[in-house]
């Protein structure tokens, strides 16, 4: 009886041991690394900032500076930001780095030129500044020197810059409006900030300021000899009638049912834009939204085409778009919607200022390719088949037809964008 009593209780002592082995004890959470953690913010932060785009060159190494930066001034070259001791940041700490995006100065103090958006990234928190700092010391080091600046006197004494930063850069961070929503908060710190939006499209004056941190009015990039459309919600681009998808689709794959990217933006796109998460994408275009214009357009300076002028570049340019064009921007220039972007009521075409639509006649081009939208159509030039007079015949023709009603253009103004001076 006794045997039996011991005997079932070992075997029951076996079916629990064996019942365990079966159901395994559920594994312990990974620990989280705050250190790993920070880099990938800090990646992500300096995709917000456009940091590749600045301090890589075409075909070389990440980070490591060297791109040429054209400025009415002299040509500047982004600097090797690569952790290497010797060319690059290597030495710095998380304060030299602040002080460099809050203040504008360098690691020895000396002053930073303000092609180096500083003073947008005043605004960026030092929890923020320090996520990027981390990212970047995270890099593998190049050792490449970076190129020295040439600016001509009295640009290439940096000393003077106090004067330019006592008239025009006050540091200080972003701070969230009380009146405003979360998510119109967090689009005012990245457009206001790390996406420094204005240093496109903002007007600059002689000395190369914008002097309203809000100002989205649009801008020309002299250089670039390309059109920052205004931002705002009232003029050109129009954001106050467009739904914020079509706001958030364009950021995030260069096109939409409305417009498409090119030129300068569409590297925006490419290196920044499409990495950004919907709801910060949704954020930046809640603020734009919001945006009014808060000055009058100035009018362009240049003379117009005579009535009689403008009608012979009408019939002249009804034809060459019949000819050239019409295949894929259709008959009633409405395109075909996410392929050939729209012609009437599209703002990149009516805009004051028509160097645009100028540029992507001349040369074409393609918006960026996106996860979002891997094969983007492109638009072929037509430099070498169309005359001065015959584009500014085309351009006119766009830009007043199908309700669009923008001014007409001007063979000097074509030539300008080709790069040859006007007769």
């Amino acid at each position: 009886m006794r045997t039996s009593f011991l005997a079932a209780c070992c075997a029951i002592a076996l079916l629990a041991l064996a019942c365990s082995k079966q159901e395994p004890a559920p594994a312990p959470a990974a620990k989280s690394d705050p250190k790993r953690e920070q880099i990938a913010r800090g990646e992500y932060l300096a995709a917000a900032g456009d940091c590749y785009a600045c301090h890589t060159v075409r075909g070389g190494q990440r980070y490591a500076g060297g791109l040429p930066i054209p400025t009415p001034f002299g040509v500047l070259y982004t600097p090797n930001i690569t952790p290497d001791q010797t060319t690059g940041i290597g030495t710095w700490t998380a304060d030299d780095f602040w002080r460099a995006m809050h203040e504008g100065r360098s690691k020895d103090g000396s002053f930073l030129y303000p092609a180096f958006p500083y003073t947008n990234y005043t605004k960026v928190t030092r929890a923020d500044s320090d996520a990027i700092y981390a990212f970047v010391m995270s890099l593998k080091p190049v050792q490449q020197k970076s190129r020295p600046h040439e600016m001509g006197f009295p640009y290439n004494q940096r000393q003077l810059m106090a004067g330019w930063r006592a008239l025009y850069f006050k540091p200080g961070e972003f701070k969230d409006d009380p009146k405003q929503s979360p998510e119109w908060n967090r689009g005012a710190y990245l457009v206001e900030g790390l996406g420094h939006c204005n240093a496109c499209h903002a007007t600059r004056n002689a000395l190369g300021a914008i002097t309203e941190d809000d100002d989205y009015s649009g801008g020309l990039i002299p250089v670039q000899n390309w059109y920052a459309p205004s931002l705002t919600s009232s003029r050109e681009t129009g954001l106050g009638d467009w739904e914020l998808k079509e706001i958030v689709d364009l950021l995030r794959t260069g096109v939409s049912d409305r417009s498409a990217v090119f030129g300068p933006m569409a590297a925006v796109v490419m290196h920044s834009l499409q990495e950004m998460s919907l709801a910060d994408l949704n954020a930046m275009a809640t603020y734009l939204k919001a945006q009014s214009e808060k000055k009058a357009s100035t009018p362009l300076l240049a003379s117009g085409p005579s009535d009689e002028q403008t009608a012979a570049m009408m019939k002249s340019g009804a034809k060459i778009y019949k000819d050239t064009c019409e295949s894929c921007h259709q008959p009633n220039g409405e395109g075909v919607a996410r392929v050939y972007p729209p012609l009437a009521n599209n703002p990149a075409i009516t805009m004051r200022n028509p160097v645009n639509p100028i540029r992507m006649v001349l040369s074409g081009g393609f918006p960026p390719s996106t996860e979002g939208n891997p094969r983007p159509y492109g638009m072929p030039p037509f430099y070498q088949e169309l005359s001065n007079e015959q584009v500014a015949a085309v351009v006119t023709f766009i830009r007043a037809s199908w309700g669009n009603s923008a001014t007409p253009t001007t063979p000097a103004e074509v030539a300008r964008s080709r790069g040859v001076p006007a007769d």
